[in-house]
């Protein structure tokens, strides 16, 4: 991601959500303190995604029709977005890497970590308590920031943890990425956040996570699916038993 490109869209989201670049930046700074002996090379998470089929798991409603389907599936590397991490662990499958702001639930949090899922962890200045309370008890961390990149933090672009997780892929470039739970409507998941105080606000913030994977799907190479009955302009509509169509 061109940081210049990424960052014109940082400040419409500032402007929006009232987010301030010191207090990001702060969290950033902090963060990579936090991950000095807990930072792992990013080339393991780039092997994982480059040429190969990823499935982007989010924590939306359509996700729990979803489970055998995933389990089923062969040779690719599962990307979960923090709380559906949860519905996973669960449903005994474990995630590659998990893309967390650390809202999701702690506990299912660190029990995929346990199982070996690297955490792509995001500073931002609503979590600096999160990133403090949950980091030391973590291991095979990347540190991601919305604001600019720092000694162990990247900025691959992108707002939520689902098109964080999208914008990823992109920038290692996997071959296909396929979508999972990923609804843009008016439902909450229940694995979508351990406490959600203003689902107006969530709504809100889930409509901005389309905009930029509708952004995203204008100049990416990676071939774009999505199996929710939402439409996403640039992803192609595909459910999880036509996956063959993948070459």
């Amino acid at each position: 991601m061109q940081l210049d490109l990424w960052l014109k869209w940082y400040d419409k989201l500032r402007v929006i959500f009232g987010y301030s670049i010191v207090e990001d930046q702060s969290s950033a700074q902090l963060l990579s303190e936090l991950l000095y002996e807990k930072s792992i090379d990013i080339e393991r998470v780039k092997e994982l995604i480059t040429s190969k089929n990823v499935l982007v798991v989010a924590p939306g409603p359509s996700l729990e029709k979803s489970f055998d389907m995933i389990k089923n599936l062969k040779s690719f590397t599962i990307i979960a977005a923090d709380g559906a991490s949860e519905a996973l662990v669960k449903n005994c499958i474990k995630p590659d890497i998990v893309v967390t702001d650390l809202d999701g639930n702690h506990e299912y949090l660190l029990k995929a970590n346990n199982m070996g899922s690297i955490m792509v962890i995001h500073a931002h200045s609503d979590n600096v308590n999160l990133l403090r309370n949950l980091v030391p008890k973590m291991k095979n961390c990347v540190g991601t920031t919305q604001v600019k990149p720092l000694r162990r933090i990247y900025n691959f672009g992108g707002f939520t943890d689902g098109d964080r997780a999208v914008f990823l892929t992109s920038e290692f470039n996997a071959k296909n990425v396929v979508l999972v739970g990923m609804d843009f409507g008016k439902k909450i998941g229940k694995y979508s956040k351990t406490k959600i105080k203003n689902e107006k606000l969530k709504i809100v913030k889930m409509d901005m996570g389309k905009k930029l994977l509708e952004w995203l799907a204008t100049f990416t190479n990676v071939k774009l699916y999505n199996t929710s009955s939402s439409s996403i302009k640039g992803f192609k509509n595909i459910t999880l038993n036509d996956m063959d169509i993948l070459d």
